[in-house]
């Protein structure tokens, strides 16, 4: 049975994750951590990390990036596996997860579907098959309440993309504000807010007399909560380093 510590327990993928861990018989929630907390849980609720008293396998945060220091520190002083599952993350907060892996087993992936990780794969192969004779655009649409822009997952695709180049490509998130043609080394980045839209990514390959796309629609938050938690399971006694879901998937 695996333990699981779940913060961000009173969110709406908190208790998604309580939903799909409660079908489960291989692993239970023993605490949440909530500065909000609801009293809906069937387990305590903490307003910090630092209060829980429960020993866990492994910690599910599904929070807000002005935890993660918080976060990181309880990995280090417990050892303790974190399945980071949150977004909206800055350069130096990303550095701050990657240095801390090397004292911490911690598994990060900007999207916890395993559709989407597929479609990171389908994008490079198609790189490869294509090279520098398309144009690149990727597409993601969200809810009207999600914050940061371009999502996570955008930036996931474009840099897996941008790998299978011999030059790194630029990011253009605003082409409206600059007269110019479209240079072949950039690749476009589109944000929709709108509605109760889950998450929708497209890739556009655009070239001479024809356009491929591949896409990935979510059609409700518990893809994601189910690649958590399995993510959790995985990570259960796993050594220190840097996880994500492509060794997940193997």
């Amino acid at each position: 049975m695996t333990k699981i510590i779940l913060t961000g327990a009173c969110g709406k993928m908190g208790k998604v994750i309580q939903s799909v861990v409660d079908a489960r018989d291989d692993c239970e929630i023993v605490a949440g951590v909530d500065k909000f907390n609801d009293n809906s849980a069937s387990f305590p609720v903490y307003d910090s990390l630092r209060s829980v008293t429960q020993e866990a396998d492994v910690v599910i945060d599904f929070s807000n990036p002005s935890l993660l220091d918080e976060i990181l520190r309880y990995g280090y002083k417990h050892q303790t596996p974190l399945v980071i599952a949150t977004t909206g993350f800055d350069d130096c907060q990303k550095k701050k997860i990657a240095d801390a892996s090397q004292n911490c087993p911690i598994f990060f992936t900007y999207n916890m579907s395993l559709g989407i990780n597929l479609l990171v794969s389908l994008a490079k192969k198609a790189v490869d098959v294509l090279g520098n004779d398309f144009d690149i655009e990727i597409i993601e649409q969200h809810h009207n309440q999600k914050i940061d822009a371009p999502s996570g997952t955008a930036l996931m695709l474009a840099d897996a993309i941008s790998e299978e180049f011999d030059k790194p490509k630029k990011y253009e998130y605003d082409r409206h504000s600059k007269r110019e043609k479209r240079t072949k080394d950039e690749i476009g980045i589109h944000s929709i807010r709108g509605g109760t839209i889950v998450g929708e990514h497209s890739i556009l390959f655009a070239g001479r007399d024809e356009n491929i796309t591949l896409s990935h629609s979510a059609r409700s938050k518990e893809v994601f909560a189910v690649g958590a938690v399995n993510a959790a399971l995985f990570m259960k006694g796993k050594a220190p380093g840097m996880y994500d879901m492509s060794e997940l998937v193997k």
